[in-house]
């Protein structure tokens, strides 16, 4: 039921909420339906990279260029699972899909900020039931707290220290999820129009035609191709380890 997306690391841009020339809803389905992915690497290797493209077969990633559209009735993002049936369904890596923003959680990650929304599939069964983060707490007790432990001890196994949280892991409401989301937005767009230094951040990208960092598809084709080519499917023991932590 929850999603979780990777928005902002203070001092990057992530996926960016770009407007589409859609309003939200049957039409912004539409448009996110039209991206397809291109894997390249080692699935759970250092050198696994997934590329997103059009339908056109144009690339319009890894620049942070993707168009989503957030308003404050109907929310987009990229969520990582979705209910069906009082199960779970995992989405392919990169499936970009239609969600409502409920809520959000400031992971501090080695230093970093790195804010997390809550979000639920809008195609969810039970999808009209939830609208801010308190109905997380009211129809899926304890959801919130696995949340918060997950992130809290995820990169442990790597003998990395527990991540910390701002506001001492309080989810925020809607409302707090959507102001983080036009600031990112406002920063984003900042540094795609280089009127910030945005340091050793590559804002290279091929939509926003304005942008001093644009590139041709041909330079985005070249680039996606000076990555490994087609990852290899068969499991690498060395690579899928399970980590055990005792309470």
């Amino acid at each position: 039921m929850s999603a979780l997306l990777r928005l902002l690391r203070t001092g990057a841009p992530a996926a960016a909420c770009l407007r589409l020339g859609t309003s939200a809803g049957t039409g912004s389905r539409r448009a996110m339906a039209l991206y397809h992915t291109e894997e390249r690497g080692q699935p759970c290797s250092q050198n696994y990279r997934l590329f997103f493209k059009n339908v056109t077969g144009h690339y319009i990633s890894p620049f942070h260029d993707i168009p989503l559209k957030v308003n404050s009735k109907e929310e987009n993002g990229i969520p990582m699972k979705k209910a069906r049936n009082d199960e779970y369904e995992i989405l392919s890596c990169g499936e970009v899909i239609h969600v409502k923003i409920l809520g959000i959680l400031a992971l501090i990650d080695e230093g970093e900020t790195d804010w997390k929304l809550i979000a639920i599939n809008a195609n969810d069964p039970e999808a009209s039931k939830f609208h801010d983060i308190d109905d997380v707490k009211k129809f899926k007790p304890g959801y919130l707290e696995a949340t918060l432990n997950w992130f809290r001890l995820y990169k442990v196994p790597d003998g990395k220290p527990e991540n910390q949280f701002a506001f001492n892991g309080e989810f925020k409401n809607k409302a707090f999820a959507l102001e983080v989301i036009k600031s990112t937005h406002q920063c984003w767009k900042a540094l795609l129009m280089k009127k910030c230094n945005g340091g050793a951040i590559n804002c290279t990208n091929v939509q926003i035609s304005d942008s001093p960092f644009r590139c041709t598809q041909e330079e985005a084709r070249s680039l996606v191709e000076s990555v490994s080519s087609s990852p290899n499917k068969e499991s690498n023991e060395e690579e899928q380890v399970w980590h055990f932590l005792g309470k």
